[in-house]
């Protein structure tokens, strides 16, 4: 199917392959955001008058449309945050902080994203709790295998990617939600690079929390969501306040906050970015998550068919089922693939994208990274490979 008339974007001279950053944003979304500053441009919450509360009820429309879409059991376990780093900083600073105590441990791996890591080291080195990161397999991914085996008595959370930014493996979510409740253990899911591709279903995998940003998912940036089962969300403590989010406060430092989600949106919410996200999941809901799925799979088994043919290529994921290829090409500086791709109106990515720790794993500290999108087609992909071939030494 042709994109072309719904992506301004995709009408420019360029092939687009760093959609694991950012995706490009459809007519639709940006209608819808131009719509709010254009017709209703008003504060919600805050006015007995008819355009406020047709903000409030336009934020609980897409409330209800976000928890329909990961499936979430009440609009109430929806909280709307600047993207998925501000989600974990507040699930992790409010939450987590105080629920680790002393000895407690922590399960991540070293595929992560700096968005969950670094708020864990952040309030590990306050609270006495370690972590501890589960070993992966030969191919990079995540099994259930060895999270079994890396799980001791002092593991209180388990925080993993849905799937990661440069392997692309989707680990075991549900399995693994499965096995850490009943030893009792809270699973903490970034979903950021799932939550465009694949359908979520968090009743079914039974998550504790998750979160996922709208710009990863054509919508606006600036705007994000993090998912949360009501009895624990209820308990997170809020890293911002002000405006919007308390009931009633007084002179004696008094104060009742209000009950979530309003508990943890302090202030004047991304109105616009909430329309465009709610726009967003209406134009996925509309091509279909599961042809996204089949589409990236599909055109990335092409791309590693066609880049076989570049001898000294080196990569790192090929039999991972995701949009995603990571690779380096052997004796040749990554500044100068991703110099002469940009030359040629290539856009990837470039660096240790923000994994720098899978560096010790990967055995290299940079890579070269492609993200497809439903909008790339193999004649992208062609033009990509012959491009590289420049560096195809014998």
């Amino acid at each position: 199917m042709n994109y072309k008339d719904d992506f301004k974007m995709l009408n420019k001279d360029v092939i687009y392959f760093d959609n694991a950053a950012t995706t490009f944003k459809p007519n639709s979304v940006i209608k819808e955001v131009n719509d709010y500053y254009e017709n209703y441009s008003v504060n919600g919450s805050r006015g007995d008058y008819d355009l406020s509360l047709l903000v409030d009820d336009k934020i609980l429309n897409v409330r209800k449309k976000v928890a329909k879409f990961i499936n979430a059991k009440s609009p109430n376990e929806i909280v709307f945050t600047s993207g998925a780093t501000m989600s974990l900083n507040m699930i992790i600073e409010g939450f987590f902080k105080s629920y680790l105590k002393s000895g407690d441990e922590v399960l991540t791996t070293k595929s992560e994203h700096a968005s969950l890591i670094l708020p864990l080291f952040n309030i590990l080195s306050k609270n006495g709790a370690t972590i501890s990161y589960i070993d992966l397999e030969d191919d990079f991914s995540v099994s259930l295998k060895k999270v079994k085996e890396k799980i001791n008595k002092n593991t209180k959370l388990i925080a993993i990617s849905h799937v990661t930014n440069v392997i692309g493996d989707v680990r075991p979510i549900k399995e693994i939600c499965n096995l850490a409740h009943k030893l009792g253990i809270l699973v903490l899911v970034d979903a950021s690079q799932s939550a465009p591709h694949q359908k979520i279903d968090v009743t079914d995998i039974d998550c504790d929390f998750l979160v996922f940003s709208a710009h990863k998912m054509l919508g606006p940036t600036g705007i994000g969501v993090l998912y949360g089962k009501e009895k624990y969300l209820s308990k997170v403590n809020p890293i911002i306040t002000g405006g919007g989010m308390n009931a009633f406060f007084d002179s004696n430092k008094n104060v009742l906050y209000k009950e979530v989600p309003q508990k943890l949106e302090a202030g004047t919410q991304n109105i616009a970015g909430i329309m465009g996200l709610g726009a967003a999941i209406d134009y996925i809901n509309k091509v279909g998550i599961k042809h996204i799925h089949e589409h990236e799979i599909n055109l990335k088994k092409y791309a590693i068919k066609k880049l076989s043919e570049i001898k000294n290529i080196i990569i790192y994921n090929k039999d991972i089922e995701n949009g995603i290829i990571t690779f380096n090409i052997d004796n040749v500086p990554i500044k100068y693939v991703s110099s002469y791709l940009n030359k040629n109106h290539i856009c990837i990515r470039v660096g240790s994208h923000c994994a720098k720790i899978l560096s010790e794993v990967l055995g290299v500290n940079k890579t070269l990274r492609v993200s497809f999108y439903f909008y790339n087609t193999k004649e992208e992909v062609d033009k990509f490979v012959d491009v590289l071939k420049v560096f195809n030494l014998s």
